[in-house]
């Protein structure tokens, strides 16, 4: 029997181990328990155009609580050999606001991917490129999508960069209109649209 005071691990949607990197599981973010760990991500200037450097523990816990309620948008905390490394959140292109962008097509998911600063052993070669690899086999192969659409801030020059460098194919730039709703509220966004399609991203499963 378990003893009271152990809390059960979470069961993983998807675990890949890269090798020379590491194993990396991807769990459903839990809106509070896990607030403190995305809490202290968000908060530092590095994660600026994430929009929540303002925001309290208890707000961000909100913010993840309301998405979790919904069919079309999800959050996923990324773990790399059980330490967290990293916030994934997917949605439904057709039912977010870059849908006036650009023609949705069957089969499209869009992600954001936010990465924390290193951990206490310094930057390790190759960190995103093993965890965007993780992230694509998990959206395009286990949820079976066609494409992934990404539409990071076009000041963030790193991010686009690494989408690039993992095979992305760079789409126009837009502008994602402000949504002022009573749950949420998203300024307008001077965004970089790139796609990544499966048969790019994994030929031999396309």
């Amino acid at each position: 029997m378990r003893p009271k005071s152990e809390t059960p691990a979470r069961e993983a949607v998807h675990t890949q181990t890269v090798d020379g990197f590491g194993t990396v599981r991807v769990l459903r973010l839990d809106p509070h328990g896990d607030a403190a760990t995305v809490h202290a991500w968000v908060r530092e200037e590095r994660a600026a155009f994430w929009g929540m450097n303002g925001l309290t523990k208890e707000q961000v816990a909100e913010i993840y609580a309301h998405l979790d309620t919904l069919d079309t948008h999800h959050a996923y905390l990324l773990e790399k050999d059980g330490e967290p490394a990293g916030l994934l959140q997917t949605y439904e292109p057709e039912a977010d606001r870059v849908s006036e962008c650009y023609p949705v097509e069957p089969g499209d998911i869009g992600i954001h991917l936010l990465l924390p600063p290193p951990g206490p052993h310094g930057p390790h070669p190759g960190w995103s490129s093993a965890l965007l690899s993780t992230v694509a086999s998990y959206v395009l192969l286990v949820l079976d999508k066609r494409r992934v659409v990404v539409d990071p801030d076009v000041r963030n020059e790193k991010a686009i960069a690494r989408f690039l460098k993992q095979g992305f194919v760079a789409g126009a730039t837009v502008v994602l209109p402000e949504i002022d709703l009573p749950d949420v509220h998203l300024p307008e966004k001077q965004a970089q649209l790139a796609f990544l399609t499966r048969e790019v991203a994994f030929p031999g499963d396309a």
